[in-house]
C-alpha cells in the first residue's frame, strides 16, 4: 500500500478544491483537479471545466510550462489513456517528463480502469494511488454510479413542515421553506444532469425545473427535464416545454405523442411497473444518455415509489419550523407498511441550518 505524507495530503486537497470548480459545468465528464509540484513549490494547476475542453492535467501542464519536467503530479482521478474528444492525458504527461504521478482514485471507466497507471509505470514514472480516495469517490459519486451501474446517482429533494407535510389538503405548497433554502435548491439543480418529476406535479404546479440563479457559473447549461407520465397527460401548455433545453417525457402509452413532439418534447416509451412508469428503466435510459446525477423534485406518489423500490441514493429534506396540521399531504405515499420491520432506515450524513430551515441529508441504509 502506498504511503503518503502530510505534504502529499495538502497537495491532493488543493487538487480536490480545484476539481470542485467544475461542479456545475464538467458533467457528463468527471470533475478533476490537478496540481504540479517541483522542489516543494506548486508550478502549475488546472481543473476540468467543460466536456470537450482540455482536461485538468493539460491545463496544469500548460500552466507549468518547462517547470513540469521532473515534477510530481497530484491528480484526483487516474489520467485518461484513450482518445475521446481530447487526446490522452497520459501521452501529455509522458511528453512533459514528469517524475511521479499521485492519484486519488482509479478511473472506473472501462476505457481506462488502470490502463493509464500501467502506461505511466511502464514508462518508468513512479505512481502512487489511493490518496484521499474516499473524498474523491464522494465528489465523483454520480460519475462512478453511471459508469459502474449504468444509472445516475439519484438525489431526492423534499421540502416539508416540522410535522412532515409538503402541502395543505387543497394542494397549496408555495412556499413551505424560506428564500435561502430555495436558493440552496438552485445549487442542487445546477449540479445535476437531469431533474425528474411526475405528471402529478406538472399538473398541480406547472414547474419550470430550470436553474434560475444567474450567480451560478453553469456555462449556460440547463439540466435535462424528465417527466414520468404513464398515460401521456402532459399538457402542451406546460411551461417547461417553452423553455430552452431538453424535456423528455417517459410514458407507457405513446399513442398521443405527436402533439408533444411538435412542441419540442422527446417522448420515450418504457414498460409500466405497478401502475406507474418503470423508474428503473428510466434511470437506465438516462445512464445511456450519460446523465451522472438526477435530482428528483416530485410529489408523494413518485417519491414514495422510489423509496419503496430502493432507487434513491440520497435524500435532501428541507424542514421548515412550523406545523401544518393533520389534514395535509405527507412526503411519501408508499405501499401499506404494517410492521415496524417494514420501515426504511436512514443514515443521516449531514444536518445544517439554511436560513430559518433545517437541511437534512441522508442515505437509505443498505
Amino acid at each position: 500500500m502506498a504511503e503518503f505524507s502530510a505534504t502529499d495530503c495538502a497537495h491532493m486537497a488543493h487538487a480536490l478544491h480545484l476539481a470542485e470548480r467544475g461542479v456545475y459545468t464538467a458533467h457528463p465528464n468527471p470533475m478533476v483537479g490537478c496540481v504540479l509540484v517541483r522542489d516543494g513549490d506548486v508550478v502549475g494547476e488546472g481543473w476540468h471545466k467543460l466536456a470537450g475542453a482540455a482536461h485538468a492535467e493539460i491545463n496544469a501542464l500548460n500552466a507549468a510550462g518547462d517547470k513540469a519536467s521532473g515534477a510530481t503530479v497530484y491528480v484526483t482521478l487516474e489520467p485518461c489513456s484513450h482518445h475521446g474528444k481530447t487526446p490522452p492525458c497520459v501521452d501529455a504527461l509522458l511528453k512533459a517528463g514528469v517524475a511521479e504521478v499521485v492519484v486519488g482514485l482509479e478511473d472506473p471507466n472501462p476505457k481506462v480502469n488502470g490502463r493509464g497507471l500501467e502506461l505511466l509505470a511502464g514508462a518508468g514514472i513512479q505512481t502512487r494511488v489511493g490518496l484521499m480516495r474516499s473524498d474523491v469517490e464522494k465528489l465523483l459519486r454520480g460519475f462512478v454510479s453511471r459508469v459502474t451501474r449504468n444509472q445516475p446517482f439519484v438525489r431526492l429533494k423534499m421540502a416539508s413542515s416540522l410535522d412532515g407535510c409538503i402541502a395543505m389538503s387543497t394542494g397549496e405548497s408555495q412556499w413551505i421553506t424560506g428564500a435561502q433554502a430555495r436558493s440552496d435548491v438552485q445549487r442542487l439543480r445546477a449540479r445535476s444532469g437531469a431533474i425528474m418529476t411526475g405528471i402529478g406535479t406538472v399538473l398541480a404546479d406547472d414547474p419550470s425545473l430550470t436553474v434560475r440563479d444567474s450567480s451560478l457559473d453553469t456555462a449556460g447549461k440547463q439540466p435535462m427535464r424528465v417527466v414520468l407520465d404513464k398515460d401521456l397527460r402532459m399538457p402542451l401548455s406546460a411551461e417547461m416545454l417553452a423553455l430552452p433545453g431538453k424535456t423528455i417525457v417517459y410514458c407507457s402509452d405513446d399513442k398521443n405523442q405527436a402533439a408533444l413532439v411538435d412542441v419540442g418534447a422527446e417522448v420515450v416509451r418504457v414498460d409500466s411497473d405497478n401502475g406507474m412508469v418503470d423508474a428503473k428503466a428510466v434511470l437506465g435510459d438516462l445512464g445511456d444518455r450519460k446523465v451522472n446525477d438526477v435530482l428528483v423534485e416530485a410529489g408523494p406518489t413518485l417519491a414514495g415509489s422510489l423509496i419503496a423500490d430502493e432507487l434513491v441514493d440520497e435524500l435532501v429534506i428541507y424542514q421548515s419550523p412550523h406545523i401544518m396540521g393533520s389534514e395535509t399531504i405527507g412526503m411519501f405515499r408508499t405501499p401499506c407498511w404494517t410492521e415496524l420491520a417494514d420501515r426504511r432506515a436512514l443514515d443521516i450524513t449531514d444536518v445544517r441550518r439554511v436560513g430559518t430551515d433545517t437541511r437534512i441529508t441522508a442515505r437509505l441504509e443498505g
